[in-house]
């Protein structure tokens, strides 16, 4: 079973780190595997390289077993789809099941994807809640009355796409706020690995 966590990661932290190690011990992952984007479709483009984003995840997840970095978005170029990365990863690995992870924001608007029923029909998803989260649209709240699982119970593709909902530590990180804090020259030592940061430091990211 493989776990999908795609993102700009800009930069990679640790409020992405905890989440995924939450969600990989809780459900039994085999791996996980992080997927940088090349043209987030939702959200502002990233603001360093393709390169230095993987390298940056690279250096994030070298220690921990089981956490892999996956540049098949990078490679390709366009904006970035989660159907088209999905439909990749099953010609890859073939019989595996996949289980793509977001947190409760992004499921919030997951209803507005592109193409959302043949994602659910590709792979499961995880919905990471931090303690106190439970606010979502009308129509991710339809979306979940009908394909939700008890957290018990083992996925099952079969069924077609099931969601479970998985809390996860509750770590108020972002990327927006470690890179304004390197702006105003700022430490952001403790909010992400020290290997990331040394890259930062070494080429000069962030600081305009």
């Amino acid at each position: 079973m493989i776990g999908i966590l795609g993102g700009t990661f800009d930069p990679i932290h640790n409020g992405h780190l905890r989440t995924a190690l939450d969600v990989m011990q809780a459900v039994g992952l085999e791996q996980l595997r992080f997927i940088p984007l090349h043209g987030p479709v939702h959200r502002d483009p990233p603001q360093v390289s393709a390169e230095l984003r993987l390298r940056m995840v690279e250096a994030a997840i070298a220690q921990q077993p089981g956490f892999v970095a996956d540049d098949r978005e990078l490679r390709r170029a366009g904006d970035s789809y989660t159907v088209d990365t999905l439909r990749d990863l099953h010609h890859d690995f073939p019989g595996q099941d996949l289980l793509l992870l977001m947190g409760m924001d992004a499921f919030s608007g997951f209803p507005g994807w592109h193409k959302p029923d043949e994602i659910l029909r590709l792979a499961h998803l995880v919905v990471m809640r931090r303690p106190g989260e439970s606010n979502i649209s009308e129509a991710a709240n339809e979306l979940l009355q009908r394909h939700e699982i008890d957290t018990d119970r083992p996925f099952d593709l079969e069924n077609g796409g099931e969601i479970k909902i998985q809390t996860v530590t509750q770590l108020d990180i972002s990327a927006s706020s470690i890179r304004k804090m390197i702006k105003q020259n700022e430490s952001p030592r403790y909010l992400l690995p020290e290997a990331v940061l040394e890259i930062i430091h070494a080429e000069g990211l962030y600081r305009d």
